[in-house]
């Protein structure tokens, strides 16, 4: 596999105020609490949100020690649902220091462009601050999304570190 160069960006908010909310109007949006039994769900969602930007951490969990730690307190995913479709999900931690971190976060393809990332990521923010966060948090990278970075930062989120790392991606034209 070639390796790439990758640039990882933390981003975070110090207070809810810094928050700058971009929410959506249309009645079909739903927000649902994930069992976090369902890891089936969880398993397409990180698939069809991540794939194309080389998530595999989770895939080399079981599904218990997924369940195992979904059920963990402090960790939340959240749906986003357009009338019964999942359109995209985040995930939420509470961190022993007090943070709660945005781990991950994305919608599928066939909801990209119609504005919903602003939504989800307003929602995401206000789920973690709701949690009685000291700070939220979150990161991404070169590989993510072209639209990751602009948006985390639309909605207040401030760079606080980088880091540069070399990983191994599969061709696509394999």
């Amino acid at each position: 596999m070639p390796s790439v160069t990758v640039v990882r960006t933390y981003l975070e908010q110090r207070t809810p105020e810094a928050l700058r909310p971009a929410l959506s109007k249309d009645p079909a949006l739903r927000l649902h609490r994930a069992d976090p039994g369902d890891v089936s769900l969880f398993r397409e969602l990180y698939h069809d949100v991540g794939g194309a930007y080389h998530w595999r951490d989770r895939n080399a969990l079981s599904d218990e020690q997924l369940r195992a730690h979904f059920r963990s307190a402090g960790v939340e995913v959240w749906v986003l649902y357009y009338e019964q479709q999942p359109g995209g999900f985040f995930e939420l931690q509470r961190h022993g220091d007090g943070s709660v971190e945005i781990v991950y976060f994305g919608l599928t393809a066939a909801f990209f462009g119609r504005g919903l990332g602003k939504h989800l990521l307003t929602r995401a923010a206000e789920s973690a601050w709701a949690l009685g966060a000291n700070r939220v948090w979150l990161h991404t990278c070169t590989l993510d999304s072209p639209a990751a970075l602009p948006n985390y930062l639309a909605r207040g989120f401030a760079p606080y570190r980088t880091e540069t790392y070399e990983t191994a991606v599969p061709d696509p034209t394999w």
